[in-house]
């Protein structure tokens, strides 16, 4: 039987309680919402800063979130779309636009250094490679700029596929990194044989971390995980100074959250070029 979901959405409602049809009818307007935008190019990153945390002042590189307009122009954030679209064909066209935007914007500005994320869906998908051999073609340093930002959930669906594919983009100067770390229940056979050279610990483990003792124990033990595979380490969602600092003295490379900047659709760069066409 064809697979009618991969490009048709989510399924209709069976006949249930009204709590299982309000679900499907929302997911249904948010599929149709994304599907609409895509179409019509309403479809843009926001960049938020990850920084070095010996040296906070000091951007690392800058995570490009994907981001859709509805039909009154309100920007909708991916956590509020990509659990209903990921395992569609729309799915694999939000990673398009989103490397394909990603790689433009590292070509015009040579400083600097992006993740985009990618479902491991996409891997093998053909517009993505093609998307991904011309983005490369633009500049000679623009691979060694680019990061692949997989989940952890996402990399287990295929873990032999991922590690292929890696394999074969990592020669071509491109990182990796290991998203939500933590969050979903990785094999550490697989963590030793994927080779990711960046990993991010699950916001769950980051927030309030100063005052949680359980969370101070398990945020040691990702780091000297990601220490023992020589990746640096990235904690998310950090949002207050007590919780950078004591991030900072158990050994973390890198910090991302609020605290540091929110994602912003007029990254500095893009404020600088509109000051310079305007004067």
């Amino acid at each position: 039987m064809p697979n009618q979901l991969a490009h048709g959405g989510p399924q209709p409602a069976q006949a249930g309680s009204p709590l299982s049809m309000a679900v499907a009818e929302r997911d249904q307007f948010t599929f149709d919402m994304v599907r609409a935008a895509i179409a019509s190019q309403n479809v843009l990153l926001a960049f938020q800063p990850v920084v070095q945390a010996a040296h906070p002042e000091k951007v690392a590189f800058y995570e490009g979130l994907i981001r859709v307009l509805d039909q009154t122009n309100r920007v909708i954030p991916a956590r509020e779309f990509i659990g209903v679209v990921e395992t569609h064909e729309i799915g694999r066209q939000i990673d398009c636009l989103a490397l394909q935007m990603g790689l433009k914007t590292l070509a015009a500005n040579p400083g600097l250094r992006i993740s985009i994320n990618m479902s491991a869906r996409s891997i093998g998908y053909r517009r993505w490679m093609e998307i991904l051999n011309q983005g490369l073609s633009l500049g000679p340093t623009v691979a060694e700029r680019l990061i692949l930002e997989i989940t952890e959930s996402s990399a287990m669906v295929m873990p032999d596929i991922v590690q292929s594919f890696m394999s074969e983009l990592q020669h071509r100067g491109i990182t990796f990194a290991l998203d939500d770390f933590g969050a979903g229940y990785t094999s550490f056979s697989y963590l030793r044989d994927f080779f990711f050279d960046i990993l991010k610990i699950d916001g769950q483990f980051i927030r309030g971390i100063h005052s949680n003792p359980d969370n101070q124990i398990l945020a040691q033990a990702l780091i000297s995980i990601g220490q023992h595979f020589e990746m640096f380490t990235v904690a998310e969602f950090v949002e207050n100074v007590e919780d950078a600092e004591f991030l900072s003295r158990i050994g973390i490379d890198c910090m991302q959250g609020y605290l540091f900047g929110v994602p912003t659709t007029r990254p500095h760069w893009v404020q600088a070029e509109d000051r310079r066409r305007a004067g």
